[in-house]
């Protein structure tokens, strides 16, 4: 049985941590608000930019001469997978639920008889990814002095993925992510965007648009920035979804502490009751014998 003195220091720990606990759960909160504003504000502009894209491509004449990007390299053999992750912990099941939606999707590829090359953004996904994946993983980028998520950063990612395309080092590009729904829901998700999903898309349009100059002209220049625009989306939904994560997390924790303390004070009143039980049985046994 622990002393009165330990019950005591063990209290005096647990009141600090719940106090910590309860600060980043403010901070959190209040963190979430802009990011789920950007995020929102995010999701029309990419979809909007997806079908522009997707009305474009129906109006190219020369199918085979298609921008790369678009029709892709041919080949279906080669998978470059980008895990977006944080680069910060105690955020609830955040990351794990990312990398277990990108697992599965190794795993098939796997059976499929695929090859595999991981880039991961963000440090905590490479920490999970290295022990079973290290020699798949081919970059790690981190924005850990960003303080918030910018188009600059995705821009960097975009470029860094066209490159390697234009290399040929890989025939599909698949990111992923966490779509923010609430602050208790986050749904992963694996969005390919090389080549682009012209097939069965459920943001596509009806809507017709007229263009100038030419489809091939424009498509040309708006693929590479809506690899970066796709990018940033989910960007911006992880950045939403980390902060809910780590807001419904830190909340748990803070009760959990606040019940723990509450076990432990009794468990300290107890065990002063039987030191003083103790002492005076003493005392009166003493008094006795004299």
């Amino acid at each position: 049985m622990a002393s009165l003195d330990d019950l005591k220091k063990r209290i005096t720990s647990v009141k600090s941590t719940q106090k910590i606990t309860k600060a980043m759960k403010m901070v959190a909160a209040a963190k979430l608000k802009r990011a789920q504003e950007s995020a929102e504000k995010g999701r029309p502009y990419s979809e909007k930019m997806n079908n522009v894209i997707l009305n474009l491509s129906n109006g190219i004449s020369d199918k085979d001469n298609a921008p790369k990007l678009l029709s892709g390299s041919g080949k279906e053999q080669i998978h470059l997978c980008v895990v977006m992750t944080s680069d910060r912990g105690l955020c609830g099941g955040f990351n794990a639920n990312i990398i277990k939606k990108a697992k599965s999707h190794f795993a098939k590829l796997a059976r499929e008889g695929k090859e595999l090359k991981i880039v991961t953004v963000g440090s905590k996904g490479n920490d999970q990814l290295k022990r079973a994946y290290g020699d798949k993983i081919i970059e790690n980028i981190s924005f850990k002095n960003s303080k918030n998520a910018n188009y600059f950063d995705a821009d960097k990612v975009g470029k860094i993925i066209i490159e390697k395309f234009e290399k040929e080092e890989f025939d599909i590009c698949t990111i992923f992510y966490n779509q923010f729904k609430n602050v208790i829901t986050q749904i992963p998700q694996a969005q390919q965007i090389i080549p682009l999903n012209t097939v069965d898309d459920e943001n596509k349009s009806d809507e017709t648009y007229e263009f100038e100059p030419d489809e091939d002209e424009i498509l040309n220049n708006l693929l590479p920035k809506n690899i970066s625009t796709q990018i940033f989306k989910a960007m911006l939904e992880n950045s939403a979804s980390e902060q809910g994560a780590r807001m419904s997390a830190m909340d748990n924790a803070t009760r959990n502490a606040g019940e723990m303390v509450d076990k432990l004070t009794i468990e300290y009143n107890r065990s002063r009751q039987a030191a003083i039980t103790k002492e005076l049985i003493e005392i009166i046994s003493g008094a006795e014998s004299l």
